[in-house]
């Protein structure tokens, strides 16, 4: 099995080693530093259990590796319109698209069967690009139940790597889904195939749709803003507000909102990604995190007050960082 990870940073560097111990034959795409310390000392990856050093595949040029059975999407949603191109390379008659990825996906809507089937949020595919040159018919969705840094050039330190599921976007138990399931979980990764993604994916969102914007407008932490009351109330708002979109679509939460807070809080003092970007000048997932569910509820006349002031506190913070045009 050929997998490409595009975007070997983090996760998907622990990915890639994860799926390489399990027989699967792994080329990284990554770049800078990152990829010239994997290619001179191997990939390490230190977990809370142990650590590994792993030569894997790896290059910044997507053509030389061919084309692949999965190319599984970690790198954030703001860098995918300019790497659809860089691609193409990758994409054989019958290669799987992963969107390992937070947020809303670009295909949300493809077999989604509502009334909303075949559209695509303007917040995540402005121009139609990624649905054109990264077909929903070639998608899986992945959720990421993940926390991990690159904590010096080729070393990935991984806190948090246990649940990653898996999905077709009609809900079928297809032998490509299946297949990759099989593997992540060789590699010892707990990677179920879920026959309703999205629900997946809109329980995850709970968390970054509100941990994530107002850790950028706090400087908090996961733990630090899931134990201030203020804070607190603030996020249960906010994820009132979601859960009314993702259940006007068909969504079914199977976690009440305590319950996700306290999922949340048990992270620990965490940095979450959209912070980390602050910090290091970097564009925020603001539109995928949180626009896309606004821009959801005005497609479905839901008011989503507070979900807008977020967006909007948290897209004049980036733009005073320079991190947003």
């Amino acid at each position: 099995m050929k997998i490409c990870i595009y975007g070997a940073g983090a996760i998907g560097g622990h990915l890639g080693a994860v799926l390489a111990r399990a027989g699967a034959e792994v080329t990284l795409i990554a770049r800078g530093p990152h990829l010239e310390a994997i290619r001179a000392r191997g990939l390490k990856v230190i977990t809370p259990e142990d650590e590994s050093v792993l030569r894997l595949a790896a290059t910044d040029d997507p053509a030389a590796a061919g084309p692949q059975d999965y190319v599984i999407l970690a790198l954030k949603v703001t860098s995918l319109p300019a790497v659809t191109e860089a691609i193409q390379p990758l994409l054989g008659p019958e290669t799987a698209i992963v969107s390992a990825q937070n947020g809303l996906p670009w295909w949300y809507f493809h077999r989604h069967g509502g009334a909303l089937e075949g559209h695509r949020l303007k917040s995540l595919d402005p121009d139609g690009a990624l649905w054109r040159r990264l077909p929903p018919a070639r998608c899986l969705g992945c959720v990421l139940y993940a926390a991990a840094e690159i904590t010096e050039p080729g070393v990935v330190t991984v806190s948090l790597a246990h649940r990653f599921p898996l999905g077709e976007p009609d809900g079928s138990r297809s032998r490509r889904v299946q297949a990759l399931a099989e593997v992540m979980a060789a590699g010892g990764l707990e990677a179920p195939v879920r026959g309703r993604i999205r629900d997946e994916i809109w329980v995850k969102l709970l968390g970054n749709l509100t941990f994530n914007p107002i850790s950028v407008l706090t400087r908090g932490t996961m733990s630090g803003l899931a134990r201030d009351p203020d804070t607190r109330a603030v996020m249960r708002a906010m994820m009132v507000e979601a859960m009314r979109v993702g259940e006007a679509l068909g969504v079914r939460f199977d976690m009440e909102i305590e319950e996700r807070l306290q999922a949340a809080e048990r992270i620990g003092p965490f940095k979450t990604s959209m912070l980390q970007d602050l910090e290091r000048g970097r564009p925020m997932e603001i539109d995928a995190l949180v626009g896309a569910v606004a821009e959801i509820g005005d497609l479905l006349d839901i008011e989503t007050p507070l979900i807008d002031t977020v967006r909007a506190l948290t897209i004049h913070r980036a733009r005073l960082a320079g991190c947003h045009p």
